[in-house]
């Protein structure tokens, strides 16, 4: 094993991260962690199994079940191996998908008797506006962040657990807890939580608030996916946790609402949410009239 094992969320973070020239291997970890079946801490089969059928869906068959499944498996594996390395250096977001991935690793780590890791958990960087992430920077700007890093704590690795049981069993008073937290050990968690519990229905509409934002974006007049994108994503509160296949999902499931709320016309019935062969520029979203 090498001397330091660099793990992030994302591939556009973990590419840039590659090329920053820190030393080191880079391990990107996939999966939408605060939703879905699963338990607290490390999976059995049976998890795993559900989180494969999970994601696949979750892309709208994007993502086949069988290569999830593998990927998943490997990264468990390679998350064993960690105590092999002389440093373990975690770079997350502040954002909603990055802190239920980390709570979860770090949860994982302390489950194989791994308690150590420095970690850098970035909410901000100068001249970047709006930040939303870590895949928004060059090579050269997260090398200067390595410096700034932290090594995990006690508290911090017992917070975690709580953190992971919550959004594996989607506890709401749990959740409630964490949103109203005062000082917690990992500072960007409640506002993570915050933000899960905005995508809960609302009690009038029976829309989460990406759906509403992707809503209120065709309704002024947004027609492409791209331009519903960036209507989105001006409108949303940064971090933004989301990507284009997760808003992908939402324009689908109001287009699938009974009686529905967007009309897509296009090469397909519906979007693509995953790499596809799909011009999404030949694809229009208009509002259905109430």
């Amino acid at each position: 094993m090498g001397e330091t094992l660099h793990i992030t969320s994302g591939d556009c973070a973990g590419g840039s991260l590659s090329r920053s020239g820190l030393p080191g291997e880079v391990f990107v970890w996939h999966d939408i962690l605060y939703d879905g079946p699963r338990n607290p801490g490390w999976p059995d089969e049976a998890t795993l199994a559900a989180r494969a059928k999970f994601i696949e869906a979750a892309t709208g068959g994007g993502l086949r079940r069988e290569p999830i499944l593998r990927t998943l498996r490997a990264q468990y594996r390679k998350l064993a191996e960690a105590a092999a390395y002389a440093r373990i250096v975690l770079w997350f977001d502040a954002c909603l998908f990055d802190q239920a991935m980390l709570a979860h690793v770090l949860t994982c780590l302390a489950l194989k008797g791994i308690r150590r890791g420095d970690l850098l958990c970035v909410d901000a960087f100068p001249g970047i506006e709006p930040y939303h992430g870590l895949g928004q920077l060059l090579p050269a700007q997260m090398a200067s962040l390595y410096g700034h890093r932290h090594p995990v704590t006690d508290a911090q690795f017992a917070y975690a657990a709580t953190v992971d049981q919550a959004f594996a069993t989607q506890d709401t008073a749990l959740f409630s807890r964490l949103a109203a937290g005062d000082n917690p050990p990992l500072p960007w968690v409640p506002a993570a939580v915050r933000r899960w519990l905005d995508e809960r229905p609302h009690p009038e509409t029976g829309l989460g608030r990406l759906e509403s934002l992707a809503l209120n974006a065709v309704r002024d007049g947004h027609q492409t996916p791209g331009a519903i994108f960036a209507a989105v994503a001006v409108a949303d509160t940064p971090p933004q946790y989301w990507g284009d296949t997760t808003l992908w999902a939402k324009i689908n499931s109001l287009a699938d609402r009974e009686p529905p709320l967007v009309r897509i016309a296009g090469p397909a019935a519906r979007l693509p949410q995953w790499e596809s062969p799909l011009d999404l520029k030949a694809f229009r979203i208009t509002a259905v009239a109430m």
